[in-house]
Order: structure tokens, then C-alpha cells, then sequence
């Protein structure tokens, strides 16, 4: 077939169909097909016909056909379209949607009409597919073309709004972007209006505000439209309903909000949200009543709507918020009756509106409430059935699974599925974001994926602390510090004081960390103001002060930390490890006991209890208290060995363990027993008894023990310091060399070992120098070295020079030895060892300065060579008699108080080395110094013993003789004699004292012969003289006077006679009445003495004599003349008062001076205000009384004691206790009248009148008003203007109690009688007094002023003191009343500046700081003034009471709980029950 007949068949076709023919047109059709397979006409035309024919695929397929032929062609595609859009197939329609879009794409550049009518088809049936945002695109793109060809605004606005008409109210479900599409359809729909404004604008404006208000994101464009609306419609409250809706279902009530329901409320008082939003604001004002009417309100005004979505969702929220203040307003009953309210209104709802979702939420949401989990499931499945679009549905009962029961708690499946669909469904809900992080975390164990969410929920809710926390937390466990650090920071810096303590807690963590410790304080601090009852915050704190070194604050901290959870054995740990840092052991051990009464096998307590018990042995031993020691020692290893049971692992333990054995080393063998649990040594119970040799080996096996577990130069060189301990006891024991040489080996090389591993440290070093120059090994040139590797390990190291000087010194190169100790004293003057080196040196050179470093080595600190050195000199100068009246003498013994402080010393030292029988021999003779005679007998002894077996037979003989001598002056003369003949008795002194023990037994006879036999043997004067001294007393023992008075005679007749024996012979001349011999006797006696030896006995003996001449005076000025030249000395007194009544009863008046004594003491202590509260032995009554019964008659002491008696009542008063002291005045009156003196007739009227006014004083203030002024009456007369005075204060006294206020007449009355008495300061005082209670105070303040002039005038120190502080007190009483007047304040600050000027006044003081507290009660400088008076010493408690009270005030308005408890603590050492009282409310009341 030609081209021409395929276009005659091709144009017979057409006309077929022109014609209906389509039979007869597909045959032309297909006759063209045979000849061209691919021409586009013939396949159009086939569909076309097939189409009309019924024959819907076969047309399908042709022009599906001519479309693959020619795709750019239109008569394929428009049949297409027709033959679609006929057909009533569902599957279709997505092939008509590509027909269109094609269509679109050929019509868009060739006919801009047909292009409009396909896009609408398009969107029809895009939007009868629901397929919105497609709809959305391609209604914009019309919209797009019409604006190109220039349609008028009418056109495009009606465009807009047909698109929100195909865009259904459900878009918020819908993606974002069909969201804001919608939304930009409605904003050019309401800005394309014409008619503005209008009621089409206004009804497009209500859909605009309505449609952004379901979106949460959109807040702002929120609120710029309903101010825009606003400004359009003023009288319109659409807009703010809205904008409060959006607030309430936010959550964030802010000021904003607030103004937005208070506008709200003017234009609509019956606003539902409006109501709803006062609800929240009263809630949150804590206004819990105003909160439920409020809510109440709009809960009524729901009620009269349909029961539409959005008139529920104001239902149920005010319900909840209803509840929620119905809960707050009366505790649990309130809170269930608000449940049962609740439940009552839901089941209302699911009854009345069964199709309504939020019924079925509301009951699902009670369910879940009370726990119910398997109800709330069913009620939250039926809430989504009916609304499936709602996020929070889906998040209640994925929160439902997550809490349900076992199974379903194990497996979070469900709850995940949940949280999912919420989370599609509302992005913006953060709460899901966070049990999304749970899963994740808890579950899934997805670190990243859950600190996503976590982020993401915090993110959508800034308050949401556990969501931040989480997030932190995460952050720092996948080391993404940085992250966490900037969160924590964001949140703190807009935290407000006491909120967020979740940041601040881990801030502060995260600081401490960083080891940034005082901004981890601040942090854990702010956190503390959020919660000061979380126990864990202060744990956190106490361990930031601890890690800065503040040891005592840390110390509070846990404290309080344990305070509040007393289950928490940290705490109680920590506070305990402090303590033991502190040196509080004893503290320390009660804490750590505490812990183990909770766990009885916590390690770290039991470690604890062991290290403090090892630091007290360490300063036992540094006070040579070695029975303490090894009692501490016993419990240490106890509580190690406890330890090591349950840890038998860890290295510093069995450390400790032996730390503890090897410390005994220095006690001595014999008193060292330490019982060790049978566990430490492989048995199984009970303990066993450890000699000091078995002690020292455990310890040395412990260390290796430790050293097995963790190998370490410290315990390396522990274990060889052992090794040599071991070695010096055996050494001392006179055990095997073979041993010995074995143990110093071992040390060496373990000290060689630690040198090794750390060849940096000097301690080790050293401690290799101690034990290569010991006398086992004499490694001189080792030593050498290694001292001097210790000081260059260690620039400044005075131990290491000072081993160097002692290895110098035992090589005897004394200059360099001197040179070395020098060096260390240079570095330290205080290091105890250097000095006794330079000690040694001086002895062995033989300098004068020897006693001098030895004396300041004692005072320095306990050491057994310094002790020894120091007490030898001493008894070495002792035992020189020749040098008493040399300077060096006075200064060395007498000055420097040296016996004593030798005596100390040597004590401890043979309390540590209890095997040196010269130290005992020393402490002996020291102790008979101190005249303490059983001690030197207990010393003597002891060095008897030790030498017993000695091969020195000298010095045991000489240890014998001291002992028998010691015994002797305690009076066990049978002992002392078998002492005395137990030795040779060859010298002198043995004889003498031998012949001494005899005489006191009453061994007359064997004591002659004895003395007999010395006088022989005696070679000076001095010693012959003492002999026929002592041979002349025991023969006037046997009544031989005369040849007693030979034997003293041939004592004077020597060249030295002694004082003892010319004593004896005028003694014996005064016994025998022999006045000639006795005046004799005491002229030579005279001769001999000087002026200050043996005062007393040469007054005595020199009285006697005068009193046998008769000479009567001159006993009495012998006596005197003794008193006057040595007042001190409480014997010449003694002495005096017994000889003056007896020779000189003339002159006995001397008493008269203990009577002045005591009164005027008694004076001067009423005048400074002593008395009995203060010191109960040393007060004014007390010596008053004394003086009252030392001297009856005077009347001067029974007024004294009135005063007396008077001060202590008004304490009493001023302290409110009971009185002691009742119905003493009249007594006191009675006893002083009738008292008889030889005393002027003035002087007792001024004293009667003074002790009356003095009893009327004390009846008033008691209270007995009526005797009082009987008495009053009874003695007042017009000569007497301050009895009168008196009367009518008494008589006003009732009145001023009454506080009634007084007439103008009596007012007057009492200024005359004052004006009567106008030179007393103390009636101005009182004058003011009345004035003050009856409000006038110019007038109270003028009599001030007056009193104050008065005393200037009279020269009264007492008044203006007084003057000043009563008006200063005036004043400030004003100023607390809060009367705003300058003059008033600027009053108490001149009068307590002057009274300050005249002398420190403590209550001045106080008025100032209470100024300033009235001033500025939260100022720095209130709590400066008054810490000042709280804390500084000298001020008085009734004082420091009042400051404390306002101080605890001041301090509690600025929440500053750190000084609070300080202040607590003083008001409970001090017994300030009013402060502590006022702590309780206050601490009640924050």
C-alpha cells in the first residue's frame, strides 16, 4: 500500500468516526497497521474507535501505543485522559495522574488555558485521594501561572481560598510542609481580602489564628497574628482566647501569659480560658482556694457548650488543674475526694459521650493515677480508636506498658511502639523524647541513639530536669565532656536562686573532676539552696572543700550529709577519714565504730580503726607513754588483721600490719607482750601472747607478704628498717652474731632493692646510710655516700646531715661532724637530733656550753640521749658543792628550774630504757632533791638490781649505799641497816650512814660506835665537826648534858665550825635556861650565817634567845624585821601572828588589816560587778561574809553584806532562776543598828540612812510593794528628801505596772519631788523611766540629758556611763518601733560613741550593732558588728545572748545555713536556750 492509499484509509477512518462507524473505522485502521506498524493516527484512531465501542483496553492499549510512538504528541494523551475519566476503575487513577502531569508539561507552553483546566482536574483528584501536599504544590503552581498572566487580586484571593477549602482541618496531623502551606495559603487569603474590615476577613482571620494555633512551633506567628487581629478588631476576644489556650496547653505560664488572661478577663469576664489561666496563676501563687473557684468558674461555663474537641480540652485541663489544687489544699483526704471527683466526671463523660476520646483519656489518665495500669490500657486503646491522631494518647499508654506488669515490664516492646507514634505525631511533646532515651538507655542499651533523645526532650522543655540529667550524664560517659559542660551552663545561667539543682549537682561534679575546686564549692553550693535535705549534694560538697584541703568545712558537710541519711556509711566514712586527718582519732574511732555496727566487715572502716590506733601508738611513743603504745599496737592489729581476713588481696594492709609490729622497737623487751589473733599467725581462733623478737619477725613477714602482692621501693625499705630493728634488739639481747651479721645483710639488701626502684627518693638513701655505718656492718665509706646522695635526692634534708655529722662524729673528725650538724640546724632549728650532736661535740671538747644544749634539746622534745646528757650534768653540777654562789650555778639550776625538768626527762628515759643503772642511780638522786623519798628508793633499787650481777663491784656498792640512805628517809631503818652491811662499809659515807639507820632505830650505842669509827676515818674539819655534832645529840639523847656541851664545844674550837653544830649549842643553852651559853651560841652563830641562808630557823632560834633576856619587843621586831625582809615566805608569817599575842598583845590591832583587806576587796568586786553566777569561789559575798564573821561589831560589814546580798538578787532577777537569798533586808537593818563602835555619831546616820534605803530598794524590787512602803512611811521625814524620793517610787510602782497612763497632776507631783532631789542622777534616771512608759519621749530624753550633766558636773565616771548607755537605749527603742526621724538614730550612735570614749562598754557595743541591724538587717557590716559581739572574748553572756538572738535572724534571712549551724553550735556550748529556741521556729518555719 502507497502513502497515498495509507492516507485515504487513514481520512476514511476519521470520516467513520466522524460518521459513528467505528467498526468500519478499525478496519481501515488496521489496513493501515499492516502496511505501517508505527503510525501514530492509525493507533489514535483505533483507541478512539475501540473507546466508543465499549472496549475500554483495547483502546488503553492503543493509545498507550501512539504515546511510545510520538510521547510529545497530545491526541494520545487526551485520549487517555477521556478514557480514564470514564472509567469507573479504581486502578486507573494513578495512571490518570501521570496522564494529567503529562498533559500539563505539552499544555504549559502552547495553551496556558487548557493547562488551568488540567491542573484543577489534577487537584481534584489529588484531593480526592487525600493526597494534600501534592495538592498543596500544584494549586500553588495555578496560582503561580495566574499571577505571570497578571490576574487581578480578587481572582488570586479567591484562588487562596479555594486552596484552604481543599486543604482539610486535620493538616496538622500532616507533614510540615503541607502545614506551612496551608499556612501561607490563609495568610495571603486574609492579606488579599479587599474588604477590610469585613465578616469574610474576620471569619479568614479566626481560621488563621486557629489553624497556627495547632501548631506548637508556630508560637510566634501565633501571637503576631492575634495582635494584628487585635488591631483590626478591638472588641473582638477570639485572639486572646486563643493566645491563653495556647499558653495553658503549653505549660509555660510566664508574665506574658498572665497579662494575656488579665486582658482577656476585661473584655470577657466569662471567658473559659481566661478563668482557666487565673487558675494557674493562683496555683502558682499558692493561692489553692482562689486556684479551685477560679477553675470552678470555668468548669461551669464549659458546661454550657457542645461538647466539641476544643470546649473538652479546656474541661480536661481544668479538671486536672482543679485536682492538682484540691490535692495541695488539705493534704491526703482533699486528694482522694478530688480522685473520686474525677473519676465521677470521667465516667460522666464516657456515658454521656461515648464517641468522645478525651472522655475515654480523662478515665484512662485517673486509671493510670491510681496504678491501675490494665483499666488505663483498655481506656487509652479506646481513646485512640476514636481519635488515633493524638500524640499524648499514645504517650499515656506507652507510659502504661512501661509500668505494667512483669512481663511487659521486661519487655519494652510495647511501650516503644508507642512512644514512637507519639513522637510522629507530635515532635514537639518532650516528656516522649525522654522515655524514648529510657528505652534506649535501659533497654536497648543504645548510649548514642538515647542521649539523642534525652537532648531532644530537654530541648523541648527546659524544666524538664530528669531529661537534662540524663542527657549530662550520657554525654560524659561517651567523653563528650564538652557537650555535657555546655548544657549544665546554659541551664545554670538562667537558673534563678534555689532552682535547678540537677545542674548545679553535676556542674559541680564536673568541677570537681576538673579539679576546679572552688568553683565545684559555688556549684554544690547553689545546688544545696535548691535542696539543703539532699544528703548526696552534701556528700558532693563535703567532698569539694576536701579536695581543696578544707578539712573542717568537709567535715560539716558529712557530717550533715549523714545527718540526714543515716544509713549511708560514706558519710559516716568520710567524716571519720577526716577526723583522722585532723588528729581527731578518738572522734575518728567512734565513727568508725559506728560503721561497723551497720557492716560489721566494711574494710575501709576496719583500715580506718587500725591507722588511728597506729597514729595514736606513734604519739604515745613520741611522749614515752609505752603502755599506751602497746595497747594501741594490740588494737591495731587487731582491726588490720580483721581487714586482711576479708581482703587478703590488697597490698597496704599487710603494710599496715607490718608498720604496726615493727613500731615496739624501742620499747623495751621486758614490757613488751601484744596479743595477736591466731588468724595472722595460721590458727584458727583465739589469740596468742607475742614477745618484742616475735613481734618485730611477724612484722618483717607482713611486709613480705605485702611485697608478694604489689612489689614497691617504700616497702622495700620498710622491710629493711625491720630487718635492722630485728638486729638492734637481738644485738641488745646479746644473741647469736651469726644472726645478727644474717639480718643486717637482708637489710642492706632490701634498702639496696628500694634504692634501686627509686633512686630519687633521700628517705631511702638514708635510711641505707643508718644501716651501713651501724656497728654490725661499719660501712663507713657506704654511709658516707649515702647520706650525701640523700641530700642531693633532697636539697633540704636535715636528717641526712645530721646521720652525716653522728658518722663523722663516730670516726672523730669532730670539725667536720661540727660542720654537718650545723648545716642542719641552719635548715631547721627546731630538728631535735642536731642539736644533741652539737651537744656531744661540746662535751667532748670541753666547752661551757654543754648544760646549755643539753637543757635546750629538752625543750626542744623528748629524746633518750639529750635526756640522759642533760640530767647527767645536772646531778655532775649538784653533786659540786663548791660552786652555789657562782652565776653559772643560779642561771644553770636555779633560773632554768633544772631539777625539775631533769627529773622529767630522766623519768621518761628509764621508762624506754629500763636496763641503765646509772640513769636510775641519777633519777634517785634527782628525786631526793624533790624530797620525793619513796621514788629515789624505787630508782635506787632498780639500779641495785641492775647491777647486782655486774662485775663493777664499786658501783654496786655505792647503788647499795644510795639505797640504804633512801630507805633510811622513808623510815625502814631495819632495811636500810641490812642495805649498809651488805657492803664492805670501808668509806665514810657508808659509816655515817650506816651509823644515821642505827640512831633512828634507837640503836644508841651501835649508832656511837659507828660515828665513833668515821670520826676516825673523817680528814676535814667540816666532816669531823658533823660527826661531833651528831655524837653530841645522842649523848643529850642519854641525858649526858655536859658531855654533849664538851663534844659542841670542840666543835666551836675548830677553825670551820659548822652552823649545825653552833645551832645545836645554843639550842641546848635555851633548853636549859643558860642565857650566858645561848647569847654566846648565837653571837658566834651570828658570825657565821650569812643573810640569807636558813632565815627562819635564825629568826626562831634568835626570838628564843631574846624572849629568855626578857627582851619582849625586840621577839616581836626580830619577827617583823624577818616579814619585812622576806615577805614571800609564808613560815615568818606563820611565826609572827603566833609570837605577837603572846609577847607584844599591845600590838595584836595587826588583825585590823585583814578586816580592811576584806572589806575593801569585797567594795572593789561590787564595783567591777563580780558575783556568784561568775565564780562561785571569788566574789563579793563570799569575802564579805568572811569579814562579818571575823568581826561581828563593825558596822561597815553588815551594809557591805546588804550590797552584797542585794547584787546577787538582781543577777538572780536578770537571769530568771529562783532567788537564794529572801527576807534578809529588815535582818541586815537590825543587825547593823545594833552594832556598838567607837565611830562618829554622822558616820552611823549615814550608814543607817544608806542601809534603809538600801532594804526599801530590795523589798521593791522583789515585789513586796506593801512593806516597802510602810517602812517608807515609817522613817521618811523632810530632812530625809531621798527617803521621800523613795517613797513615791514605790508608791508609782504599781501604776507603772498597770500601764495605765498617769494624769498631768501626779506627773507634776513627781517632777517636784525629783526637782527636790535635783543634785541625785539616779532621780533623773527615774524620772525619765516614767516619762518613757507614758510615751513621752522628748521629755524622758531631756531628764537624760540633765542626769548626764549632773555627773560631768559632779565628776561622776559611774553616771555618765550610765547617762549615756540609758539614753543610747532610749533612742534605739524609738528606732525599733520604725518612727522615720533622723534624730533618733543619729542619738544612739553619739551617746554610745561617748560612753565608748570613756572606757570599752560592751553594752555600747550592742546598741551599735542593733542600729545597724534596724538599719540594714541583710547588710555585711549587721553581721560583722554582731559576729563581734558573739564571738570576740571579754563581752559578757547576757550580753552575747542578745546579739546571738538577732545575729540567728540576720542569718536565716540570708539562708546562710553554713554560719547558722556555726552560731548553733556557740549558742549550745554557752547554754543560750533563748537563741536555740529561736532556732527551732525559724528552722520550722524555712
Amino acid at each position: 500500500m502507497s502513502n497515498k492509499e495509507v492516507k485515504a484509509a487513514l481520512k476514511s477512518a476519521r470520516d467513520a468516526i466522524r460518521n459513528k462507524e467505528y467498526k468500519e473505522a478499525l478496519k481501515h485502521c488496521k489496513a493501515v497497521l499492516k502496511q505501517e506498524k508505527n503510525n501514530y493516527n492509525a493507533w489514535v484512531f483505533i483507541g478512539l474507535a475501540a473507546a466508543e465501542l465499549e472496549q475500554p483496553d483495547q483502546a488503553q492499549s492503543a493509545y498507550r501505543k501512539a504515546a511510545e510512538l510520538e510521547p510529545g504528541q497530545l491526541l494520545a494523551w487526551q485520549g487517555l485522559a477521556n478514557l480514564y475519566e470514564k472509567s469507573n476503575q479504581t486502578d486507573v487513577k494513578e495512571n490518570l495522574f501521570n496522564v494529567y502531569q503529562k498533559l500539563l508539561e505539552l499544555y504549559e507552553s502552547t495553551d496556558k488555558q487548557k493547562w488551568c483546566d488540567v491542573c484543577r482536574k489534577l487537584v481534584e483528584l489529588y484531593h480526592q485521594e487525600k493526597k494534600y501536599l501534592e495538592v498543596a504544590h500544584t494549586w500553588h503552581k495555578l496560582i503561580k501561572i495566574k499571577q505571570e498572566e497578571g490576574a487581578d487580586n480578587a481572582e488570586l484571593h479567591q484562588l487562596w481560598k479555594r486552596l484552604i477549602q481543599l486543604l482539610p482541618d486535620s493538616t496538622q496531623n500532616q507533614d510540615n510542609e503541607t502545614q506551612q502551606l496551608l499556612l501561607t495559603a490563609l495568610e495571603h487569603a486574609v492579606n488579599s481580602a479587599d474588604t477590610v474590615p469585613s465578616e469574610d476577613h474576620e471569619k479568614l482571620y479566626k481560621n488563621f489564628i486557629q489553624c497556627l494555633s495547632k501548631f506548637p512551633h508556630e508560637t510566634a506567628r501565633l501571637k503576631k497574628a492575634c495582635d494584628d487581629m487585635m488591631v483590626l478588631y478591638p472588641t473582638m476576644s477570639y485572639p486572646l482566647e486563643v493566645l491563653c489556650l495556647h499558653f495553658i496547653q503549653s505549660g509555660d505560664f510566664t508574665e506574658e501569659a498572665l497579662h494575656c488572661c488579665c486582658r482577656l478577663m476585661e473584655m470577657d469576664s466569662s471567658s473559659s480560658p481566661g478563668l482557666i489561666g487565673l487558675g494557674i496563676k493562683f496555683l502558682q501563687e499558692k493561692k489553692y482556694e482562689e486556684a479551685v473557684k477560679s477553675l470552678t468558674e470555668a468548669l461551669k461555663i464549659s458546661g454550657q457548650f457542645d461538647d466539641d474537641s476544643g470546649n473538652l480540652q479546656q474541661k480536661y485541663t481544668a479538671l486536672h488543674l482543679k485536682a492538682e489544687a484540691l490535692i495541695k489544699i488539705a493534704g491526703a483526704d482533699a486528694a482522694e475526694e478530688a480522685i473520686s471527683t474525677l473519676e465521677q466526671v470521667a465516667q460522666q463523660l464516657v456515658l454521656s459521650h461515648p464517641h468522645l476520646a478525651e472522655a475515654h483519656a480523662l478515665e484512662g489518665l485517673i486509671h493510670y493515677t491510681q496504678k491501675n495500669y490494665q483499666q488505663a490500657e483498655r481506656s487509652f486503646q479506646r481513646a485512640i480508636e476514636r481519635k488515633a491522631e493524638t500524640a499524648e494518647y499514645h504517650h499515656y499508654l506507652g507510659l502504661t506498658y512501661w509500668f505494667m506488669g512483669e512481663e511487659i515490664r521486661k519487655d519494652k516492646t510495647k511501650a516503644l511502639t508507642q512512644f514512637l507514634k507519639a513522637a510522629k505525631l507530635d515532635s514537639y511533646m518532650g516528656s516522649i523524647f525522654c522515655y524514648l532515651g529510657h528505652y534506649y538507655r535501659d533497654v536497648a542499651g543504645d548510649k548514642s541513639r538515647a542521649r539523642g533523645c534525652y537532648k531532644k526532650a530537654f530541648e523541648l522543655d527546659r524544666t524538664d530536669g530528669e531529661a537534662g540529667a540524663a542527657a549530662v550524664d550520657l554525654s560524659v560517659e561517651l567523653g563528650d565532656t564538652e557537650t555535657a559542660l555546655a548544657i549544665l551552663t546554659a541551664v545554670t545561667e538562667r537558673a534563678s536562686a534555689g532552682t535547678a539543682k540537677w545542674a548545679w549537682l553535676r556542674r559541680g561534679l564536673y568541677y570537681l573532676r576538673a579539679s576546679q575546686h572552688s568553683q565545684a564549692v559555688a556549684d554544690l553550693q547553689a545546688a544545696l539552696r535548691a535542696d539543703p535535705k539532699d544528703s548526696n549534694c552534701w556528700e558532693s560538697l563535703g567532698e569539694a572543700y576536701l579536695s581543696r584541703g578544707g578539712y573542717t568545712t568537709a567535715l560539716k558537710s558529712f557530717t550533715k550529709a549523714s545527718e540526714l541519711n543515716p544509713e549511708s556509711i560514706y558519710s559516716i566514712y568520710k567524716a571519720a577519714s577526716i577526723e583522722q586527718i585532723l588528729g581527731k582519732y578518738k572522734d575518728a574511732i567512734a565513727e568508725y565504730q559506728q560503721i561497723l555496727k551497720k557492716s560489721k566487715e566494711y574494710v575501709p572502716a576496719l583500715k580506718g580503726l587500725g591507722e588511728c590506733y597506729l597514729m595514736m601508738a606513734r604519739a604515745a611513743l613520741a611522749d614515752y607513754l609505752d603502755g599506751k603504745v602497746l595497747d594501741y599496737v594490740e588494737q591495731a592489729l587487731e582491726y588490720f588483721t580483721r581487714a586482711t581476713k576479708h581482703r587478703p588481696d590488697v597490698s597496704c594492709l599487710w603494710k599496715l600490719l607490718g608498720d604496726a609490729c615493727t613500731i615496739v622497737h624501742v620499747i623495751s623487751s621486758s614490757k613488751v607482750n601484744v596479743k595477736v589473733l591466731g588468724s595472722l599467725l595460721g590458727q584458727n581462733e583465739g589469740k596468742q601472747m607475742l614477745k618484742k623478737s616475735e613481734l618485730l619477725s611477724l612484722g618483717g613477714r607482713c611486709y613480705g607478704r605485702a611485697l608478694k602482692l604489689m612489689s614497691s621501693p617504700n616497702t622495700w625499705c620498710d622491710l629493711g628498717i625491720n630487718y635492722y630493728r630485728q638486729a638492734q634488739h637481738l644485738t641488745a639481747a646479746d644473741s647469736d652474731t651469726n644472726e645478727i651479721s644474717e639480718l643486717l645483710e637482708k637489710s642492706l639488701q632490701c634498702l639496696k632493692k628500694a634504692v634501686r626502684l627509686d633512686s630519687k627518693n633521700h628517705l631511702y638513701w638514708n635510711a641505707l646510710g643508718v644501716v651501713a655505718c651501724c656497728s654490725g656492718v661499719g660501712n663507713y665509706a657506704l654511709a658516707q655516700h649515702s647520706f650525701i646522695k640523700s641530700v642531693q635526692a633532697e636539697q633540704i634534708n636535715v636528717v641526712a646531715w645530721t646521720n652525716l655529722g653522728v658518722l663523722y662524729l663516730a670516726t672523730e673528725n669532730i670539725q667536720q661532724a661540727h660542720e654537718a650538724f650545723k648545716v642542719a640546724q641552719s635548715l631547721e632549728p627546731s630538728y631535735l637530733m642536731c642539736w644533741i650532736g652539737q651537744a656531744l661535740i661540746a662535751e667532748a671538747v670541753g666547752s661551757y656550753e654543754t648544760m646549755d644544749l643539753f637543757r635546750h634539746t629538752t625543750e626542744l622534745s623528748m629524746h633518750t640521749e639529750g635526756a640522759k646528757g642533760y640530767a647527767h650534768w645536772v646531778c655532775s653540777t649538784l653533786q659540786d658543792k663548791t660552786n652555789r654562789e657562782t652565776e653559772l650555778y643560779r642561771y644553770n639550776i636555779v633560773q632554768m628550774n633544772a631539777i625539775p625538768a631533769a627529773h622529767v626527762v630522766l623519768s621518761k628515759y628509764t621508762e624506754r630504757i629500763q636496763n641503765d643503772a646509772s640513769a636510775f642511780t641519777m633519777l634517785g638522786y634527782l628525786n631526793e632533791y624533790l624530797q620525793l623519798k619513796k621514788q629515789a628508793t624505787d630508782a635506787y633499787q632498780r639500779a641495785v638490781s641492775l647491777l647486782k650481777n655486774s662485775e663493777d663491784k664499786e658501783k654496786y656498792n655505792i647503788s647499795m649505799q644510795n639505797y640504804g640512805r633512801s630507805l633510811c628517809a622513808i623510815g625502814q631503818y631495819d632495811k636500810a641497816i641490812q642495805a649498809y652491811m651488805s657492803t664492805p662499809l670501808t668509806e665514810l659515807d657508808g659509816i655515817v650512814g650506816v651509823a644515821l639507820a642505827y640512831f633512828k632505830k634507837g640503836l644508841l650505842q651501835d649508832s656511837i660506835k659507828a660515828y665513833e669509827r668515821a670520826l676516825s676515818l673523817a680528814k676535814s674539819e667540816q666532816d669531823k665537826a658533823y660527826i661531833l655534832t651528831a655524837l653530841a645529840i645522842m649523848e643529850y639523847k642519854q641525858n649526858k648534858v655536859d658531855a654533849a656541851k664538851t663534844l659542841l664545844f670542840k666543835c666551836s674550837i675548830l677553825k670551820e665550825p659548822t652552823i649545825e653544830s653552833l645551832q645545836a649549842l645554843c639550842t641546848l643553852g635555851l633548853a636549859k635556861q643558860d642565857a650566858t651559853l645561848a647569847t654566846a651560841a648565837l653571837k658566834e652563830l651570828l658570825k657565821h650565817t650569812k643573810s640569807k641562808d636558813n632565815v627562819y630557823e635564825r629568826c626562831l632560834i634568835t626570838s628564843a634567845v631574846y624572849a629568855l633576856q626578857g627582851r619582849n619587843v625586840g621577839v616581836q621586831r626580830q619577827a617583823s624585821k624577818a616579814v619585812h625582809s622576806n615577805p614571800d615566805d609564808p613560815a615568818l608569817w606563820a611565826l609572827l601572828s603566833q609570837l605577837v599575842p603572846l609577847y607584844t598583845p599591845q600590838n595584836a590591832k595587826v588583825s585590823v588589816l585583814q578586816l580592811s583587806s576584806l572589806l575593801h576587796t569585797a567594795v572593789n568586786q561590787l564595783a567591777v560587778g563580780c558575783h556568784s553566777a561568775e565564780d562561785e569561789k571569788n566574789n563579793a559575798l563570799k569575802d564579805i561574809q568572811k569579814a562579818v564573821h571575823l568581826f561581828p561589831d563593825d558596822p561597815a560589814t553588815w551594809a557591805v553584806l546588804m550590797g552584797a546580798c542585794h547584787a546577787e538578787n538582781t543577777v538572780v532577777y536578770l537571769r530568771d532562776t529562783q532567788p537564794k537569798r529572801r527576807d534578809l533586808e529588815m535582818t541586815l537593818v537590825k543587825m547593823l543598828s545594833k552594832t556598838e563602835k567607837d565611830l562618829s555619831a554622822e558616820y552611823i546616820q549615814a550608814l543607817e540612812d544608806w542601809s534603809l534605803c538600801q532594804a526599801i530598794t530590795g523589798l521593791k524590787e522583789t515585789g513586796r510593794i506593801t512593806e516597802a512602803e510602810a517602812l517608807c512611811t515609817k522613817v521618811c521625814c523632810p530632812s530625809h528628801p531621798e527617803l521621800f524620793l523613795l517613797l513615791r517610787q514605790v508608791q508609782c510602782k504599781q501604776l507603772f505596772q498597770s500601764h495605765k497612763e498617769l494624769p498631768d497632776a501626779i506627773l507634776e507631783e513627781l517632777h517636784k519631788t525629783v526637782m527636790s532631789n535635783s543634785t541625785s542622777v539616779t532621780a533623773w534616771h527615774w524620772l525619765a523611766k516614767v516619762y518613757q512608759s507614758q510615751r513621752m519621749m522628748v521629755a524622758a530624753e531631756m531628764c537624760y540629758r540633765k542626769s548626764l550633766q549632773l555627773a560631768s558636773q559632779q565628776g561622776s565616771w559611774n553616771g555618765k556611763l550610765s547617762s549615756l548607755l540609758r539614753l543610747a537605749m532610749l533612742a534605739l527603742e524609738i528606732c525599733m518601733a520604725n518612727i522615720s526621724n533622723d534624730h533618733w538614730p543619729s542619738l544612739v550612735q553619739e551617746a554610745t560613741t561617748e560612753a565608748l570614749k570613756l572606757s570599752f562598754c560592751p553594752l555600747a557595743v550592742l546598741l551599735q550593732a542593733l542600729l545597724q541591724y534596724n538599719r540594714k538587717m541583710g547588710a555585711r557590716e549587721t553581721r560583722r558588728m554582731l559576729e563581734r559581739v558573739v564571738y570576740q572574748p571579754g563581752y559578757p553572756e547576757t550580753i552575747v545572748s542578745v546579739a546571738r538572738w538577732y545575729l540567728l535572724r540576720h542569718l536565716y534571712a540570708k539562708d546562710d545555713y553554713e554560719l547558722i549551724d556555726a552560731l548553733v553550735a556557740n549558742a549550745k556550748a554557752n547554754g543560750d536556750t533563748r537563741s536555740l529556741e529561736l532556732d527551732k521556729k525559724l528552722s520550722a518555719s524555712a
